[in-house]
C-alpha cells in the first residue's frame, strides 16, 4: 500500500466518516419533524412506530397557517427580526470602525466589557428591562422586542465586525485622507463596500438570534395576535393534549426563512468568517 492510498484511507476514516456521522445526527431531528408534519394524529399516536407517513398530508400545514394564527406569528417575526437586524448591522459597522481605527482611553476596557456581556444570561436583563419598558408603555409592543434584540445582539456582532475591519489595511484610510476624504466618507464609500463578507456574517448571526428568541418575547408580549413564531409554537402546546403533527408543521415553517437565508449567503458567510479570522 503506497503513501497516497494510505493518505486517502486516513482522510476517509478521520474526515469523511466523522462528517457523515455529524450530518446524520444533525439531520435526524429535522427529518423526524418533517415526517411527523405529514402524518395524521392517529398515525402519530399509533402503538407501532411509523417512520414515514402513509401519504403526504398537507392538512397540518393548512391548519397551522390558517386556523392557529401562524400566518400572523410569521409576519410578526419577520418584522421584528428584519427591523432588529438592520439596526444591529448599522450600529456594528460604526462601532467596529471606531474600535478598529481610533485609540482612546478605556478602549481595551470597553472591549472586555463587550466580551463580558456574552457571559451574562438573558434572564438577568429581563426584570430591569421589563420595568423600564413598562414605564415607557412599551410592554406588549414589537418595539420592545426590537430594542431588546438590538441591546442583546450588538456587543457580540460589534466584536465580530471589528475583526473584519481590522483585516482592511489602515493604509487604505490614509490614502483616502491624502485625497481629502474625511472619516465618514472613508467609512461609507471605501470601508463599507469592502465589508460585504462581514456584513453578511453579522446579518446572519443577528437574524438567527432574533428569529429564535423566545424568553424575551414570551415575557414582553401578552396579546396573542402579537406573538412571534417561538411563542406561537409554545401556545400550540395545550394543558392536557398536544397536536404533535401540527406542532411539527409549525416547526418546519419556522425553519424556512433561516434555511433560505443561509442558502443565499453561504459562500459569503464562509469567505467572511475565514477572512475575518486572519487579522484582529
Amino acid at each position: 500500500m503506497n503513501y497516497k492510498t494510505k493518505k486517502q484511507i486516513a482522510k476517509i476514516l478521520f474526515v469523511y466518516i466523522p462528517l457523515l456521522i455529524t450530518v446524520i445526527i444533525v439531520l435526524i431531528p429535522f427529518l423526524w419533524a418533517l415526517s411527523t408534519s405529514f402524518k395524521t394524529l392517529p398515525e402519530f399516536t399509533s402503538e407501532t412506530i411509523q417512520y414515514l407517513p402513509k401519504k403526504l398530508n398537507f392538512e397540518n400545514y393548512i391548519f397551522v397557517w390558517t386556523k392557529s394564527g401562524f400566518a400572523k406569528y410569521f409576519i410578526n417575526s419577520i418584522v421584528v427580526s428584519f427591523s432588529s437586524v438592520i439596526i444591529i448591522s448599522l450600529l456594528c459597522i460604526f462601532n467596529a470602525y471606531a474600535l478598529s481605527r481610533y485609540s482612546f482611553k478605556g478602549k481595551n476596557a470597553l472591549i472586555i466589557l463587550l466580551l463580558g456581556t456574552q457571559m451574562m444570561p438573558v434572564i438577568l436583563y429581563i426584570v430591569p428591562m421589563f420595568s423600564v419598558f413598562k414605564n415607557l408603555s412599551l410592554i406588549d409592543t414589537p418595539l420592545a422586542l426590537i430594542i431588546f434584540n438590538v441591546l442583546l445582539q450588538t456587543p457580540f456582532n460589534t466584536l465580530l465586525m471589528r475583526s473584519f475591519v481590522n483585516a482592511i489595511p489602515k493604509e487604505v484610510d490614509e490614502a483616502a485622507m491624502v485625497d481629502g476624504a474625511g472619516r465618514f466618507t472613508i467609512l461609507i464609500k471605501i470601508i463599507m463596500p469592502l465589508l460585504k463578507p462581514g456584513f453578511v456574517a453579522v446579518t446572519a448571526f443577528g437574524f438567527i438570534g432574533c428569529w429564535n428568541e423566545f424568553l424575551v418575547a414570551f415575557t414582553f408580549i401578552q396579546t396573542q395576535k402579537k406573538f412571534t413564531i417561538p411563542v406561537g409554537l409554545k401556545s400550540m402546546i395545550g394543558e392536557y393534549s398536544v397536536n404533535y403533527p401540527a406542532l411539527a408543521a409549525g416547526s418546519v415553517i419556522a425553519l424556512i426563512p433561516p434555511v433560505i437565508l443561509f442558502a443565499f449567503i453561504q459562500k459569503y458567510l464562509i469567505a467572511g468568517l475565514s477572512s475575518g479570522s486572519v487579522k484582529g
